[in-house]
């Protein structure tokens, strides 16, 4: 594996939703790896709290905030980067939400948002990037926030999981894009599984059903005692990058048997089956 400090030190991070959970890990990651990192959230003191934290372990950051919803934002925040910093070393098209709910019952605008958040945002991210990082010439990282749900089905969770098989899809078409083009260019697909983060928060379900509650509390106590340490997680997946590799586990165990079961269904080609951890999750 190579060695992520001598691949990455020197160079100039870029981590969408930075502000929170994996993002803010790989933040932190990244500038004790000796890089200069810029922090972007649409929360900007959150924001400003990661790069502080990065600060206090002697590091350097800068927060900027943005939406990566708005595509017009991302071409500002790459227009800042590379006038102020002048090339990017490492992209990380990070931010994300969790939506809770049926499909019918979540209202239109947590739909679009967790669709232009989640997808949008990591579309636009390399679009708005990958232009100049090819015109530097020099070699680059891009690592797009897949999940183990890009493999999974889950009742009430659909919104995301439609978001992460998307972008799964999305890394797996740049990969080839990256090869015919720019090669000097390295893409990976990050694929966390269960990761102690906050994504499940009670209080981040602004705009879902009401009756999304109770799941949510459920998954959020799960991640809280099955989850693996964040800053550990990012680490491994960073150190992973490094190695140029596309698969990027947190947990390769966990993906490895989301995969497994998805291969299983595209083969067989049976229904989806609603297991009885799935609803109890949903139903209690």
């Amino acid at each position: 594996m190579a060695q992520d400090a001598d691949v990455f030190a020197g160079g100039v991070a870029v981590i969408t939703g930075g502000g929170a959970g994996i993002g803010a890990g790989l933040a932190r990651r990244a500038g004790a790896l000796g890089m200069t990192v810029v922090v972007a959230d649409l929360n900007a003191a959150a924001a400003q709290a990661t790069v502080d934290a990065i600060a206090r372990a002697g590091g350097t950051a800068e927060a900027i905030a943005i939406d990566v919803a708005i595509p017009a934002e991302l071409d500002r925040l790459a227009d800042h980067v590379f006038s102020a910093y002048g090339d990017v070393r490492l992209l990380i098209n990070n931010a994300g939400i969790e939506t809770v709910g049926f499909t019918w019952e979540v209202p239109a605008a947590r739909w679009e948002a967790t669709l232009n958040t989640n997808l949008h945002g990591v579309i636009h991210g390399v679009r708005a990037f990958v232009p100049r990082m090819i015109a530097t010439g020099k070699a680059a990282w891009i690592g797009n926030l897949s999940s183990v749900g890009g493999f999974s089905i889950m009742p009430a969770q659909t919104a995301y999981i439609v978001t992460k098989h998307a972008v799964q899809s999305f890394s797996e078409c740049l990969y080839l894009e990256m090869a015919l083009k720019a090669p000097q260019i390295h893409v990976s697909a990050i694929i966390p599984g269960m990761v102690k983060t906050d994504i499940f928060n009670p209080e981040a379900g602004a705009g879902e059903p009401p009756n999304a509650a109770a799941h949510r509390r459920r998954m959020f106590d799960m991640m809280r005692e099955h989850g693996m340490d964040l800053d550990l997680g990012c680490q491994v997946m960073l150190e992973q990058m490094a190695a140029n590799t596309f698969w990027v586990h947190s947990q390769p165990e966990m993906s490895q048997q989301m995969i497994a079961g998805r291969i299983a269904f595209l083969q067989g080609q049976t229904a989806p089956e609603l297991t009885a951890a799935a609803r109890q999750i949903v139903e209690g």
